[in-house]
């Protein structure tokens, strides 16, 4: 038996609930690892509440919390390569990552480089992966400006991050509060609300060249405006707004090869996970809190086991 944090029903918190549960088994093309850390994402809590899906079979109940975690093999399944027990990997777990056993399939899993952490490891396969394939997208060129919703946060300080080490230059929304932040990544900084339009406007009177929104709602269809072409706008936080803007929703890769590319990338300094708060699994729940006021710093982390 192993612990794990579950949702029971869709609802708020209070269909959050801690259990023991059997130890799962690894099917082909899955490794079944002992999790070191799980990264906490906005999809988590929105999962909890029916409003986001995966995919259109039922949601079986429970369902374990999280959506990406680090850890090291325990068992793999039938017909799995280059893994084996013992090894340290990352990625996108089946069964959820607020959990001390999970599953991680082969096709989102990487090994995770020596030089990153466990907790670092844990914060990549959804937001800093989710920014390397929204700006792979856009692919803008060197010298172009590029306004991020929703920067400081954990997609948007990597999208920031990302597109600066590709030469283009930043915008970055937030609220007051994180302005200190946004201008720590180096992106010029401009307050969210009532107005954005205009500031962006006078913060960059040559225009900005691309939208990567965060944030959905008013925030993009206000940004949505400083286009003059809607190819330009691309979302993770509206989906079907921004195709009824013209835009496209981020165009997720999921492969094991983008998390070895954005794991290289944070050993080498380009990208910093920004890890503000850590929670141990027994406070998953306030953890979780966090995200889902809708203010969090850079990433929060569940640290598993040692």
């Amino acid at each position: 038996m192993s612990k794990a944090y579950v949702f029971t029903s869709n609802g708020g918190p209070e269909v959050e609930a801690f259990v023991d549960q059997d130890t799962p088994v690894p099917g082909p093309g899955e490794l079944l690892v002992s999790v070191r850390a799980a990264g906490v994402n906005p999809v988590d809590w929105k999962l909890r509440t029916g409003v986001t899906r995966r995919g259109s079979v039922p949601q079986p109940f429970p369902t374990v919390f999280g959506s990406e975690a680090a850890g090291v093999v325990e068992a793999t399944g039938p017909g799995v390569e280059g893994f084996t027990a013992g090894d340290e990997v990352f990625g996108n777990p089946v069964t959820g990552g607020y959990a001390e056993l999970t599953l991680l399939p082969v096709a989102v899993t990487a090994h995770k480089p020596a030089g990153l952490s466990f907790r670092d490891a844990a914060a990549l396969p959804v937001a800093a992966a989710t920014a390397y394939d929204g700006l792979r997208q856009l692919g803008l060129a060197p010298g172009t400006t590029l306004l991020v919703t929703g920067a400081g946060g954990g997609v948007g300080t990597a999208a920031v991050q990302l597109a600066q080490h590709a030469g283009i230059h930043v915008i970055g929304v937030a609220s007051a509060a994180k302005k200190e932040f946004v201008e720590s990544l180096g992106a010029v900084y401009v307050e969210s609300g009532p107005g954005l339009a205009d500031r962006v406007r006078a913060a960059a009177p040559d225009g900005v060249d691309a939208v990567f929104d965060l944030v959905g709602g008013d925030t993009l269809r206000a940004a949505a405006s400083l286009l003059a072409d809607p190819a330009t706008l691309i979302s993770a936080g509206g989906k079907q707004l921004v195709a009824e803007l013209g835009g496209a929703p981020v165009e997720r890769a999921r492969t094991a090869a983008v998390l070895r590319e954005v794991a290289d990338l944070a050993v080498a300094g380009v990208l910093r996970t920004h890890i503000t708060r850590t929670f141990p699994l027994a406070a998953a729940g306030e953890a979780l809190r966090v995200v889902e006021d809708g203010h969090t710093l850079g990433k929060v982390v569940i640290e598993v086991t040692a």
